[in-house]
């Protein structure tokens, strides 16, 4: 195992809320980006400070689930740019080089692959991608609870931008519920192996695990390198592996959208960066945070590279 790996930011929602940025739902993060986009870029330059070599926009919650239909067709895009803006200048003001992701969240609510509509699903997606694409290095469809999502986001993307270069990375979102660590599976119940699979055949230049509890994670990273190490027709062979667990207290999947979560006080930025070995000697070349992993949580990982 050596000390290079990329670092991710954490979860954005919780650094808005330390740096004093307005939040409530349904609008979650996207309420700061309308009323207080300083504080974003507050946000994202916290994380650079604490050593993240990737930050991600605070586009996750640009979608009608959280911001409404109406805001959505009116300021979708305009917002889109406004998050790729942000982060583009955050980026910029670092000491370190600081590559930005353009976040392409699930588009009907977190871990619901029930409400996946892909008939519905371009006019959200289509303008979040043609407000960030000016600003992003690269392309993170993250918190996807389902191949399908995934799927669709690529193959959009693809048709938006013919011959884009920057890499697409997707980051699934694993079952909390399964009580079988042995057996990860996605929220959608398709099992980790077969969407690892699945998204190495799309192309993908990185397959990541998110926003979900860390002890479930060490099980998909070993299925993810075993697909990698297995596929012999080259496919993989530079894909990389990541994880950004959440600190969630384990919660239903069905309570993810009801408000905001509770956070376990047992994931210190030393206990996180434990599970952050684990799965670095499993293979994973990315690690950060999700949803209650701060900043003092990435400066802990990047203290793993001394």
């Amino acid at each position: 195992m050596t000390t290079t790996f990329t670092i991710l930011d954490g979860g954005m929602s919780r650094e808005l809320m330390r740096v004093g940025a307005p939040f409530r739902q349904p609008e979650w993060s996207a309420l700061a980006l309308m009323l207080a986009p300083e504080t974003v870029t507050e946000a994202h330059r916290r994380f650079t400070a604490a050593g993240a070599d990737v930050i991600t926009t605070n586009s996750y919650a640009l979608v009608p689930f959280h911001i409404g239909a109406e805001k959505f067709e009116a300021e979708g895009r305009t917002l889109a740019d406004l998050a790729g803006r942000l982060a583009r200048q955050a980026a910029g003001t670092a000491t370190q080089q600081v590559r930005v992701a353009g976040s392409l969240p699930p588009l009907f609510g977190s871990y619901r692959p029930d409400l996946f509509d892909e008939a519905q699903a371009p006019k959200i997606i289509r303008p979040l991608i043609e407000g960030l694409s000016p600003h992003v290095d690269l392309w993170l469809a993250e918190t996807h609870s389902s191949l399908a999502e995934v799927r669709f986001a690529r193959r959009v993307v693809q048709e938006m931008l013919p011959g884009d270069t920057r890499p697409f990375w997707a980051s699934f979102t694993l079952d909390d519920e399964n009580e079988d660590l042995s057996r990860p599976k996605l929220r959608s119940g398709e099992c980790v192996a077969a969407a690892v699979s699945a998204a190495l055949d799309l192309g993908v230049d990185a397959v990541l695990f998110n926003c979900s509890q860390p002890e479930i994670m060490a099980g998909a990273v070993d299925a993810a390198q075993a697909v990698r190490l297995a596929r012999q027709d080259g496919a993989g062979a530079g894909t990389l592996i990541g994880v950004y667990a959440n600190a969630f207290v384990p919660q239903k999947a069905a309570a993810a959208n009801e408000g905001l979560s509770d956070i376990r006080a047992d994931l210190t930025p030393a206990a996180y960066a434990r599970f952050a070995l684990e799965w670095r000697k499993l293979g994973a070349d990315i690690v950060g945070g999700c949803c209650g992993i701060g900043s003092e949580h990435i400066a802990e990982l990047n203290g793993l590279r001394a």
